[in-house]
């Protein structure tokens, strides 16, 4: 198991300026070492972040073995829990032989965000969305960007005492136009994101997703259906890569990309590319034909630039040459949308129409300076642009 992060501090939750959020119902139960709040009754505008709030909720995600043992179905690593054990993603536990998530209700991040900051370019440019986070996470990447929130345990940040119907109300009110599971690893929060999605659906939000995708095909396809737009980080297109330094294998989440294009999924990809660890591009332009040939040309790909941090703080950013090199790599490869992350002001942060090569969404960082597009078609010559537009 990777050494333990520090546990959260005021200062951290400061920088990540949380909105203030709302409260609700019943009491949870009691759990050794964890400790589990009570919900209290003051008005959304009046919460503030507890440390320590935790929920224990059965879940269905587990299989019941000998021993009082059980094993998590969530995601691929299945991890068998003995009785009082807890999962490497530091939110599954076996109490008493039973199956729980620490992750429900409790969400340690609550913002409000442009769409274009999850990233998702071809989803509502312009709108905003309701993100939402919890501790833990499935995967330890070495360079994880969210890793005093997603490498420590619940008990060990601030929270906020948020049920589903309150969280999808708090949306309402905020006047977003969806609800985004992001910034920390949504699959280990899948129930609390199950019940907040078919909310958000019945209430006419859209539901966003930016995910490692590490999930197994059962729960990912039950929540496909409620999914209107995804971006996965393809982390890498090398095995090694990925068990070396995200914690994880390959093949899942490329059968992630693939069942969630049957379900008809708006899909779009990150890939952080990071300096000498992933930048090679014989393996970028191998990862792009994969796309093309799997997914299809049309998909939005977003090459993001790496700045030192966490267990990297030792590589140096990603040079903006290099990440020039991997658009002009995937465009050859035959990808049509090709994004270039983290360099404001760069041309590759705009949509091109792949027939006109005219301009079609204008963008400096998360601000967007012009759209030309007509219900989903180009303005200069009619190419229908693929996306969620209205």
């Amino acid at each position: 198991m990777p050494e333990k992060a520090a546990p959260e501090s005021a200062s951290v939750m400061d920088r990540r300026a949380f909105l203030k959020a709302g409260v609700g119902s019943a009491c949870a139960m009691g759990l050794a070492g964890v400790g589990c709040t009570q919900r209290r009754t003051e008005t959304p505008a009046s919460q503030t972040a507890q440390k320590g709030l935790v929920r224990p909720t059965p879940s269905r995600w587990f299989t019941e073995l000998d021993d009082g043992r059980v094993r998590c179905e969530l995601c691929p690593k299945r991890c068998e829990l003995a009785e009082g054990e807890r999962a490497p993603c530091r939110v599954r536990v076996n109490l008493a032989g039973v199956g729980y998530t620490l992750a429900h209700g409790n969400p340690a991040l609550i913002q409000e965000d442009p769409v274009e900051r999850i990233p998702l370019f071809h989803v509502l440019p312009g709108s905003r969305a309701l993100s939402i986070a919890t501790a833990g996470c499935n995967l330890h990447c070495r360079f994880c960007e969210a890793w005093d929130m997603t490498q420590v345990a619940p008990e060990e940040v601030y929270a906020y005492d948020m049920p589903p119907d309150e969280l999808v109300a708090h949306a309402h009110a905020a006047n977003v136009r969806s609800i985004s599971y992001s910034f920390g690893e949504p699959v280990v929060f899948y129930e609390y994101m199950v019940e907040v999605g078919t909310l958000a659906g019945d209430a006419g939000l859209l539901n966003l997703i930016h995910t490692a995708g590490y999930v197994q095909p059962e729960p990912l396809r039950e929540f496909a259906g409620r999914l209107d737009a995804a971006n996965v980080d393809l982390k890498s297109f090398d095995p090694e890569f990925h068990r070396e330094v995200v914690g994880g294998e390959l093949a899942p989440v490329l059968a992630t990309l693939q069942i969630l294009r049957d379900a008809g999924v708006h899909i779009e990809i990150t890939n952080i590319v990071i300096p000498t660890l992933n930048d090679d591009m014989t393996q970028i332009s191998r990862m792009c034909k994969w796309v093309v040939s799997e997914l299809g040309a049309g998909v939005p790909v977003h090459f993001a630039r790496f700045y030192p941090l966490y267990r990297l703080s030792d590589l140096p950013r990603t040079p903006v040459s290099t990440l020039d090199h991997a658009r002009e790599t995937a465009l050859e490869a035959g990808l049509r949308y090709v994004y270039v992350g983290r360099v404001t002001g760069h041309t590759g942060e705009n949509t091109f129409c792949p027939s006109c090569g005219e301009p079609v969404i204008e963008r400096v960082g998360f601000v967007i300076g012009g759209i030309h597009l007509t219900d989903g078609r180009c303005d200069y010559c009619g190419t229908p642009i693929p996306g969620t537009w209205a």
